[in-house]
């Protein structure tokens, strides 16, 4: 184990912390930096109910990484199932085991660490902010949506612009340092508005990203996304990316290049996701950015898809190949983080 390695994985949802559970076979010392403006299922009822920043891709989060009681680790993601009551069918536990120890404890940032002792996490895990804001975007056609239910709805025109409800939104204690130590930063896989380019939203997260001496890596989509970038290219979820980096300090985009099985392509198209193909000319695109690009195989073949509560699959990273990538692109990047050092 690489004991001295230091990982930043920013993003939320499954991308994240599929990042987070692969590359915990090759270092402790793994930070996660997680969205939390999600504003639907679960995680939208408590919001509403008891003010505190979204706690599902935290909750996603120290899930993965935790290691204590397998009990207490299984009933963290539980989701209630009764026909009883609209509000409790499927909430997860831990959405309520977040917000109640926020609650107990005064901080939502106290709560995040006081469930990963709890749950005994081997690394870190740290809300992007403590702002309890909501995501906002504006569309092709003039309108503005509010709230990241919204900004993923389907129907609706093209996003152009992403921006939170809330000015002055700052980053959590101790996000930016993590960055600003890390050797690795992995920028997904996830929802590029709603996941990824919303943590970059955060001023201080962007500038400390783009000003960052580690190697920063955005871990392409393996698909689009219906609702939010049905015609958005490869390149241009690098362009975006970027765009919202403030136009520099992405080192790398990593791309999937070991095609899916026909049976898993044709299922996802039939949910309107197109499989994004790393051809010649994106890369090219992509390059043309000044972002360099690698190519790898990365996806999970084998699982088949996944039934999610009220969320869209896709076709997903597989952990352990994606850390072996993300590792193998660093082992490149050695001698030039020496020199930094």
């Amino acid at each position: 184990m690489t004991q001295q390695l230091r990982v930043v994985c920013l993003g939320g949802g499954l991308g994240a912390p599929t990042a987070m559970a692969g590359l915990r076979a090759h270092t402790d010392d793994i930070t996660g930096i997680i969205a939390v403006t999600d504003s639907g299922r679960s995680t939208g009822k408590v919001r509403i109910a008891l003010d505190v920043p979204a706690p599902g891709d935290i909750r996603n989060a120290i899930a993965v990484l935790a290691e204590g009681d397998p009990v207490l680790r299984k009933l963290f993601s539980h989701r209630f199932e009764t026909d009883k009551s609209i509000e409790l069918n499927g909430m997860a536990f831990g959405n309520l085991f977040l917000a109640a120890l926020a609650q107990q404890e005064g901080s939502f940032l106290r709560a995040v660490e006081e469930a990963a002792r709890l749950l005994q996490i081997r690394g870190k895990v740290l809300p992007v902010t403590l702002y309890n804001t909501h995501l906002c975007a504006k569309l092709a056609d003039g309108s503005v949506v509010e709230e990241e239910v919204n900004v993923r709805g389907e129907g609706k025109a093209r996003i152009e612009r992403i921006f939170l409800r809330d000015a002055d939104v700052k980053a959590a204690e101790g996000t930016c340092e993590a960055i600003e130590r890390a050797d690795l930063i992995t920028l997904g896989p996830g929802s590029l508005y709603t996941t990824v380019c919303a943590c970059l939203l955060v001023p201080e997260i962007a500038r400390a990203i783009s000003e960052a001496r580690g190697l920063v890596v955005y871990v392409a989509n393996t698909t689009t996304q219906p609702g939010q970038t049905d015609d958005v290219s490869l390149s241009g979820h690098a362009a975006a990316v970027l765009d919202y980096l403030g136009g520099s300090g992405l080192d790398v985009a990593l791309l999937n290049d070991d095609p899916p099985p026909p049976h898993l392509r044709d299922h996802h198209a039939e949910q309107g996701m197109r499989y994004l193909d790393p051809t010649a000319g994106e890369i090219a695109r992509i390059e043309a950015l000044g972002v360099r690009v690698v190519t790898a195989p990365v996806i999970d073949k084998w699982s088949g898809p996944r039934e999610l509560w009220r969320k869209q699959d896709t076709i997903r990273h597989d952990a352990t190949r994606l850390a072996s990538a993300l590792i193998a692109l660093l082992a490149e990047q050695r001698p030039r983080l020496r020199a930094v050092q």
